[in-house]
């Protein structure tokens, strides 16, 4: 629980009932006053203790990973939640195609034979379908939360099937591994969201000119950024 302004409200909504922290950022801890740890099972008042760095990496063409940080139990030391703050160099021009990871993607799919790994220039030249400033070579352990706003589990691989269509492979929270076909995502940006399956059409739905985001039929801002529609 705490005091957040409109301006950080909009940031976090993703259009559904609950606040996600991760858009917003860093919070002031003498603005947080209760918060509830899911290792402890256990509310406790006041601030989680949070700790950050400043990076200031170069993780994309024209955007720089300004801090990067986390909201731990005081208790019992478990992570509560986690934030990244991005900048773009230039405010005016698109972001480009993201970094390489330093290490590979050389974890074994769901079914080998049927799923292959991206490369590492194939995964440089996709991007979210709502998003497309967000290349998804850098969204492997992301968290991965459904239409309904409940945490499906973390994306484990990009692949290609045998269909040729690309897909996410997440590891589920019973630690099973589940494949999405890459239609299905609604937006990636600090979390992925996944959507109903189905792409919305022209007259469903109001697309921000600014981000890309779908809004509901009759929506005056967008409720990804806040832009007026």
């Amino acid at each position: 629980m705490a005091q957040v302004s409109d301006d950080q409200q909009r940031k976090g909504n993703l259009g559904g009932p609950d606040l996600f922290l991760a858009p917003i950022g860093r919070l002031d801890q003498e603005k947080i006053s209760k918060y509830y740890c899911n290792t402890c099972e256990k509310d406790y008042e006041g601030s989680p203790k949070i700790e950050y760095e400043s990076p200031n990496e170069e993780v994309a063409q024209n955007l720089i990973l300004l801090e990067r940080g986390q909201y731990m139990c005081i208790t019992c030391g478990s992570t509560i939640a986690e934030y990244r703050e991005f900048q773009k160099q230039n405010q005016q021009a698109d972001v480009g195609l993201a970094k390489p990871i330093s290490q590979s993607i050389d974890q074994p799919t769901v079914s080998e034979s049927t799923i292959q790994p991206l490369a590492q220039s194939e995964t440089q030249t996709f991007s979210s379908p709502s998003d497309p400033q967000n290349s998804f070579s850098s969204i492997v352990g992301m968290s991965v939360y459904d239409s309904d706003a409940k945490k499906v589990g973390v994306a484990k691989q990009v692949g290609v099937n045998s269909s040729h269509q690309v897909v996410l492979i997440v590891t589920k929270n019973n630690g099973s591994d589940e494949t999405i076909e890459w239609g299905k995502i609604k937006k990636i940006g600090e979390i992925i969201l996944l959507g109903d399956g189905t792409q919305s059409g022209a007259d469903s739905g109001l697309r921000c000119a600014g981000c890309s985001f779908e809004n509901k039929a009759g929506s005056k801002f967008c409720e990804s950024c806040g832009s007026k529609l």
